[in-house]
This record gives structure tokens, C-alpha cells and sequence, in this order.
């Protein structure tokens, strides 16, 4: 009957050497929306059509119904956002890191990628 005392001590002792708990703030501020807007024949594309126009996706994840394909540049990346709907997945939004200006994907980026993606030009004989 007396061994549970020193256990129970010990245990008492150890848990008021533990670290404090770290306090968690009341507000947190949210990033900034994303400017609205997409860039020109991105909305709509399928899944074919982006890795002919980028190449092969650095990630794709799966979300549900949604899925998020990353194309990854030497000076940005490009989040393609897709959705199915009816059995057809298609694009519905692009955002770039770094964003863009006036929308959320800076074209610059993504024509960087598209050129990155391109196939070599064939050889004149």
C-alpha cells in the first residue's frame, strides 16, 4: 500500500518541471485575399490540355472532388485549381507564388512555365 505514494509523488514532482504552455493569441490576421480575376485560357482547361501546355505537374493533391496541380518554375510557382463536375475535371482557378499584380497569377510566371514546357523545336534538314 505504500508503493503508490512515491509514484504518485514522482509523478507530481515531474509534472511541475514541465515546460509552460505556450498561449495562444485570441485574434490571428488572415493573409489577403487573392485578387479576383483569372489569366486569358486557363479557366476550363482539362487535364490534358494543362500538362500539354506545363508539362508534368511537380504535385497533384487530391481533395475531394477538387484537386490542386503545382507547377514548379526557376523563379515561381503556379497553383492550378481543379474541380469535377459531371464527370469532366477542369481548371477554375490559377494563383502564382510570387502573385500577380492585378489578379491572382502573374502571367509572366506562367509563360515562363508554358516555355519551360514546350518540346524542343525539330531540327531543319
Amino acid at each position: 500500500m505504500k508503493r503508490p505514494v512515491p509514484i504518485l509523488l514522482l509523478c507530481a514532482l515531474l509534472g511541475a518541471c514541465a515546460a509552460p504552455r505556450a498561449t495562444v493569441p485570441a485574434h490571428v490576421e488572415l493573409p489577403p485575399a487573392p485578387p479576383e480575376g483569372e489569366p486569358m485560357g486557363t479557366t476550363g482547361l482539362h487535364e490534358a490540355e494543362l500538362k500539354a501546355q506545363y508539362g508534368q505537374p511537380a504535385l497533384v493533391r487530391h481533395d475531394g472532388k477538387a484537386q490542386i496541380w503545382r507547377f514548379d518554375g526557376e523563379a515561381c510557382k503556379a497553383f492550378f485549381f481543379l474541380y469535377s463536375r459531371d464527370g469532366n475535371t477542369a481548371v477554375w482557378h490559377v494563383e502564382t507564388a510570387p502573385r500577380g499584380g492585378a489578379i491572382a497569377a502573374d502571367e509572366t510566371c506562367l509563360s515562363a512555365l508554358r516555355t519551360r514546357a514546350a518540346p524542343p523545336p525539330k531540327p531543319v534538314s
